[in-house]
């Protein structure tokens, strides 16, 4: 009996790994491509094909094991990756070319795959539109020995230069692994920039060597999350931050997705954690602690104290060697001007500088922080409040109460990248329905909305040129877990991604979108992403009943 169980289960096996997965039935790809051609055939994928790749870039490896981390589980093993001179039958070829750095072209045939990019970047991209060419049993991990492609030929290149996401780890601690995934989620969308708010009223989430106090007061406050309206605290502390050596990991392994990760330090407001870390930071020198409840808190950092910048620019100058972004963002938002107002320090500085009131105060601050971190090679973003009091030729404008801001700027020759609350705050419920919802902070922001989204309204072809791109953001004051993050992210940030990547397709529009989408949400239930299946149905319904009014 011992032998025939065996050798079932040898023959199972074998059946099992011998299994030819089909062709997806329709090619729909998200975010949509400039170009796809369907044709008949398919490309018999196999254990033994092989990747050549035919130009000598390091970064090409990056590709292959996106790649061969799609496939592993279904054929057992990783596809050998090759250096070749010139393009294999049967095999997957890629080369650079001549296109833009995140260009490519995808052609998929009977006789092999060839995938020509401008940049490693683009060949990255190129096997991201390969998994959505994947039957969905592959995404799920299903032994196969063939896994059929549909025959397709597919050029491609994103619109805007910056497609971005944002996690706040302020308000609610994700860890490594967490925020790894939120990274894989932006690369499967295409997004390139992962904007990383690490400090807040609520929690200072990132270790600075030379301000210990940092980790071990500011990274904690008293009791979990609390609302304005909130009842009584919990008494458990609450907090986490992430170590040099994990601020390294997690800026390495976005680098190998070809997303580049932009630090928030924000000042001069939301400063609560850092104010309690070292009370002399503060124009009252006392009585700060990390903020349990949300909100905008009138204690900030004193513009008056010499000692304020110092600080500053010792932690900006450790942030700068852990990112090697271009961009460094600054925060400046929601800061009251309060304590400005009675604090003699900053009343000195007014006077000393010669500023008109306290925002022209704010300006001052902002400014000296800019030039510090471009005596470092680097650039400031703001949100839009850094307007306020008068803003320098370089600083670069994340426009979020509505567009007006970031309209504003681009007039005055500013960049600018799009993050309207209108379109882009993710932490707003995405159905009407809220009682049957997990928390958000409030508003309505259907996927439908997203889309709408034109960062290019209100400008002329001239002005137009200053706009970077768009950004989706999730706030996390009520989000506290991955999958509630995941259900506020998904669909609604493939809609940003579409609008960032195909702004100028003319075959873009909503009902198509949502076809496509179909295909994508498969690989969300593969990966086991929490997403809003009901968004859909909801939306229609809003849709009909808005034309029959």
């Amino acid at each position: 009996m011992k032998n025939i169980s065996l050798a079932l289960c040898c023959a199972l096996l074998l059946c099992s790994c011998g299994k030819r997965i089909a062709k997806i039935e329709t090619v729909d790809i998200v975010p949509l491509p400039a170009s796809v051609q369907v044709s008949d055939g398919v490309f018999d994928l196999k254990k033994s094909t092989r990747i050549c790749l035919l130009s000598d870039d390091s970064m090409l490896n990056y590709s292959v094991n996106l790649l061969n981390g799609l496939l592993d589980k279904s054929f057992g093993k990783p596809l050998a990756a090759v250096r070749a001179d010139e393009p294999q039958a049967g095999a997957i070829n890629i080369r650079l070319s001549d296109l833009a750095p995140e260009e490519y072209t995808l052609s998929v045939k009977p006789e092999g795959i060839d995938i020509a990019a401008g940049g490693p970047a683009g060949a990255f991209y190129a096997v991201e539109t390969l998994r959505q060419l994947l039957p969905v049993a592959v995404a799920r991990g299903e032994r196969a020995g063939v896994i059929e492609l549909p025959a397709v030929e597919i050029a491609d290149k994103p619109f805007f230069a910056y497609r971005g996401g944002m996690l706040d780890v302020g308000r609610h601690f994700f860890d490594v692994d967490e925020v790894k995934t939120f990274i894989d989620i932006l690369a499967m969308h295409k997004l390139n920039r992962f904007h990383w708010h690490l400090t807040e009223d609520q929690g200072w989430r990132i270790e600075i060597k030379k301000y210990p106090e940092l980790m071990n007061t500011g990274a904690f406050r008293p009791c979990c999350s609390l609302a304005p309206d909130a009842q009584q605290p919990d008494s458990v502390p609450y907090g986490g931050y992430f170590t040099q050596d994990q601020v390294r990991d997690i800026v390495r392994y976005a680098g190998e997705r070809f997303i580049t990760v932009i630090p928030e330090i924000e000042l001069p407001g939301h400063a609560s954690a850092a104010l309690a870390s070292y009370q002399q930071l503060g124009c009252k020198g006392e009585g700060y602690g990390v903020e349990n409840i949300w909100g905008v808190k009138e204690n900030v950092y004193c513009a008056g104290k010499e000692s304020t910048f110092e600080f500053l620019e010792d932690v900006l100058s450790e942030v700068v060697e852990l990112f090697p972004s271009e961009y460094i963002h600054i925060g400046g938002d929601e800061c009251p001007k309060t304590r400005w107002k009675e604090c003699p320090y900053c009343q000195k500085r007014i006077r000393e500088e010669k500023l008109k009131d306290e925002h022209e105060l704010q300006s001052y601050f902002v400014q000296r922080m800019e030039k510090f971190l471009a005596g470092k090679g680097r650039r400031i973003i703001g949100w839009d409040e850094i307007l306020e009091g008068g803003l320098s030729e370089t600083a670069t404008v994340m426009s979020w109460r509505g567009t007006e801001g970031g309209i504003a700027a681009a007039k005055m020759g500013n960049q600018v990248i799009m993050t309207p609350t209108t379109h882009c705050y993710l932490d707003y419920y995405p159905t009407k329905n809220t009682e049957n919802e997990p928390q958000g902070i409030g508003g309505y922001l259907p996927a439908r909305q997203v889309y709408s989204l034109d960062p290019y309204a209100g400008l002329n072809a001239d002005e137009q040129k200053y706009i970077l791109g768009v950004q989706g953001n999730l706030w996390t004051e009520f989000i506290s877990e991955p999958d509630h993050a995941h259900y506020m992210l998904l669909p609604r940030l493939a809609a940003i991604s579409e609008v960032g990547w195909s702004y100028d397709n003319e075959d873009r529009n909503y009902d198509d979108f949502k076809k496509r989408m179909t295909t994508l949400a498969e690989r969300y239930d593969a990966a086991g992403y929490a997403y809003g299946k009901h968004m859909w149905t909801e939306d229609d319904a809003a849709q009909t009943a808005a034309q029959q009014q």
